[in-house]
């Protein structure tokens, strides 16, 4: 595992990775961990430039100089997930066992796409006013019982921060879906196929303080999405 982070850590830096021109001789042509990595860094190098694209069409006063990673914890559980460095770059990053539980190219290019879209639609950011909006109507709420503690209030903000926190989540992440299926779909892969990674997911349910919305609505979602993106061909 530590050996394909930094083989993959060496190919993806930003959204046009090098490409792997030879292979290293103690990966086995056709083994999973070969297969992994070239498609990792296939499905960077479609996926980059479309985000790139769309983000630029859709946002424009957000940085859209994605950079494409890998987490460098090996003991990192299957993950994908979207920051911003410090110079304000957003990037995506894919754990190892991310890479090689995806069961196929569409899916890890529906990931890649739905992680992209959370930065084009400025989810961060949202999410974070989110928090602080619920830590101080919760530290009102607390103030409000009479004579609260210090650390009745620090706990006050704390929980209404993470409430704040997963308000809106499962918008951000169907709206996610919505324009990861987009970009995926721009850059040739085949978003249906994708989304058949929600199928070997736990299923979330519909939970009132869930942060992700039942697989069966994001498959719709998909699904929709795709309908209307051929019919407008």
């Amino acid at each position: 595992m530590h050996r394909l982070i930094l083989l993959i850590a060496g190919l993806v830096s930003a959204c046009a990775p090098v490409p792997l021109t030879r292979q290293p001789s103690d990966i086995v042509p056709g083994s999973r961990v070969d297969v992994a990595i070239r498609s990792f860094t296939e499905v960077s190098q479609t996926i980059g430039p479309r985000a790139v694209q769309a983000c630029r069409a859709r946002a424009k006063k957000v940085n859209c100089d994605f950079r494409i990673g890998v987490d460098p914890d090996p003991r990192a559980q299957a993950n994908a997930y979207q920051s911003v460095d410090d110079q304000g770059r957003p990037v995506i990053t894919f754990t190892a066992a991310m890479i090689l539980e995806a069961g196929n190219k569409d899916e890890l290019a529906f990931v890649m796409s739905h992680e992209a879209a959370h930065h084009i639609l400025g989810h961060l950011d949202r999410q974070a006013e989110n928090a602080a909006r619920g830590a101080d109507e919760f530290v009102k709420l607390a103030r409000r019982t009479g004579n609260t503690s210090k650390r009745e209030l620090e706990y006050a903000k704390k929980l209404g921060a993470a409430v704040g926190a997963v308000e809106y989540s499962k918008e951000f992440e169907l709206e996610a879906d919505e324009l990861g299926t987009v970009i995926a779909y721009g850059a040739g892969h085949d978003p249906l196929a994708g989304a058949n990674f929600f199928a070997r997911l736990p299923d979330p349910g519909d939970k009132f303080f869930g942060s992700h919305p039942p697989n069966q609505e994001r498959i719709a979602l998909v699904q929709a999405t795709v309908t209307k993106l051929t019919r407008a061909q």
